[in-house]
Formats: C-alpha cells, structure tokens, sequence
C-alpha cells in the first residue's frame, strides 16, 4: 500500500538523482517547524523527524535524497537502527548528514539483547553513519518479558548501555517497542535511568491494547522524552483519516516528537507542511477522531501488537 498520494514538490527520476550533492554546511533559514524541550535530556527537537525504517521501499539514492531535504526543510531529529535495510539505512544517513552532524539529533538502535552482542552492533551503528557518538541510542524492539530479563540480567545489553553512555558514545539512553503495553511497563519499573521512550501512538490506539492510556502516561511521570510512531498505522487509517488528522492527533498527545517514514520528498514536504501549520486539536476534536476509530481497533489493523486472545499479559487501559 502506498503511504499517500502526497502535495509539495513531488520529484522521480534524474531530477530526484540531481539532489544527491553535497549537504550544505548550514541549513536554510526561515524552517519554522515547532519544537519541543525533550523530556529530562532538555535538547529542543522538531515535533517531527524522518525516521528511516522504510527506506527499503525506496533506492539507496532516494533514501539520501529525502534526507537531505529533511535537513533543509528544518528538521534536526533523524532516527534510525542498526537492523534497518540490513544496515543500509544507516549508510544513507552517513552518507546525507555528511557536514551537518553538529546540526542533528542522531538516533540509532540495537536489537542484540546481551553486552557483548549490542556493543558489537553500537561500533557498526557508528561506522556506518560516520559519526564517533550518537545522541540517542536506544534498545530495540522489546516485545516479550523474556526479553526484559535477558536485558537486565548479568552480561544483559543494558550493561552495554550504560558502559556506552558514561564512554561518551552516546548522550542519551533509551528504549522502543510496540507489541505490548506491558512490557513497556515493565522496561520503566525495572530502570529508572532511561531518559527516552518510543511507541505506536494513533488514533485507533486506545481501543485495543492501548499505549497512550498506559505507557504514555508513566512516561510523562518519569520526565521521559517520548517519540511517537506509527501514526499512520502502517499508513492503514489514511483508508479513513487524512495525514493530517494523524499527525496532529499524535502531536496534540503529551509527546515530544513523531517520526515520520517518508520515502519521497514529496511526502516529507508534506509532513513538514502539517508540522509547521500544527495546532493541538480540542478534546471534543480529539475524542470525535478515536470514535471514528472505534471500527477499525484490534490486530487486523495494529498486527505488530499481540494478539489478545493468546495474550497472558495484563492489558493496561488506563483504568
């Protein structure tokens, strides 16, 4: 499916090829894209960042092409992980923030859940992206409570974490997930010294195993800085909602940033378009949007998350 039909200077071809120069030293002026103090790490990053986990649905050249014109368009939060494109998502970043590292927010992730193993990914991260340190890196993908105690027992990537934090090869610590609120939960009581969190945030989200009625709220009490993924489910609500109506409803929740997985200029132009125009949505606004929602809620639209029916786990909502 593809993401949208996108407005803003669409570009295919030998004109998109033609983007590929060199990065300008300085960004253009006059971005205008709000920003948000993130969480306890008190770094100002724009509401939106290009995240590059759909790169494998573009060409390598495309891939530098839309990030290049994330940086000119103002954004300075790039998120990225050491699985993506089995690597080449990160030698596109190394590639289209070449000059401008200083300028950004550099994220990466590790999914090796043991010392050695995410040590070993972090040193790839880094050469792959050209950079001796990143701002954010975070623990991939935690979905099972198997995983949480691998994380957390002796030798556990963790150990890992914090050897690389105080080293200086990264400034901040955080995690991700988006399979069960739980487990979020969990990664929370178990460290108190994460200073970030990602999960899926939406508008069909609070009706089935919901991160924004569990997770968004413990994280809002540790002062965590919180990233929003996922808006668009997969682009599966833009059969129902416009792009803008998922992204302003995740920004209009209490989160710092959203990532966005464009995959063509036109499509970041857009994003930052909406970025730029956003106002938080009302209550009544925001509370009309998830009960439009309602219909579509559960695995057959979110099927990362678990399946309830085998789930064992304790289902967060809020109450």
């Amino acid at each position: 499916m593809k993401r949208r039909v996108f407005v803003g200077g669409a570009i295919s071809g030998p004109a998109l090829a033609a983007q590929t120069a060199p990065a300008r030293a300085a960004r253009p002026t006059g971005g205008g894209i709000p920003t948000r103090k993130f969480g306890k790490t008190g770094v100002e990053l724009t509401i939106v960042g290009q995240a590059a986990g759909r790169f494998p649905l573009c060409t390598f050249e495309d891939a530098v092409a839309v990030t290049r014109r994330a940086y000119d368009l103002g954004i300075n939060y790039f998120d990225n992980a050491h699985v993506y494109w089995d690597g080449r998502s990160e030698e596109v970043y190394g590639a289209a923030l070449a000059g401008v590292r200083k300028d950004v927010f550099l994220t990466s992730k590790a999914m090796d859940r043991t010392r050695d193993g995410a040590r070993k990914q972090l040193e790839e991260s880094l050469r792959r992206l050209k950079t001796d340190h990143l701002d954010l890196w975070q623990i991939h993908a935690v979905g099972e409570m198997e995983e949480v105690d691998r994380i957390f027992a002796p030798g556990g990537a963790i150990e890992a974490f914090e050897a690389a934090k105080k080293e200086g090869k990264c400034r901040f610590i955080g995690f991700t997930g988006h399979r069960d609120p739980a487990v979020h939960m969990e990664m929370m009581k178990r460290y108190d010294r994460f200073d970030t969190i990602l999960m899926p945030l939406h508008i069909a989200d609070p009706g089935y195993l919901s991160f924004e009625r569990g997770p968004l709220r413990e994280a809002v009490k540790h002062g965590l800085g919180i990233q929003a993924m996922k808006t668009t489910a997969n682009a599966k609500l833009l059969q129902s909602f416009s792009v803008g109506e998922c992204l302003r409803y995740a920004l209009t929740l209490p989160i710092h940033a959203a990532t966005v997985g464009c995959t063509t200029v036109g499509q970041i132009e857009d994003d930052v378009r909406i970025a730029r125009e956003f106002k938080p949505l009302s209550d009544t606004v925001m509370a009309s949007l998830r009960q439009r929602a309602d219909r579509l809620k559960g695995p057959g639209l979110e099927e990362w998350k678990r399946d309830t029916e085998r789930a064992s786990l304790h289902v967060y909502n809020g109450g």
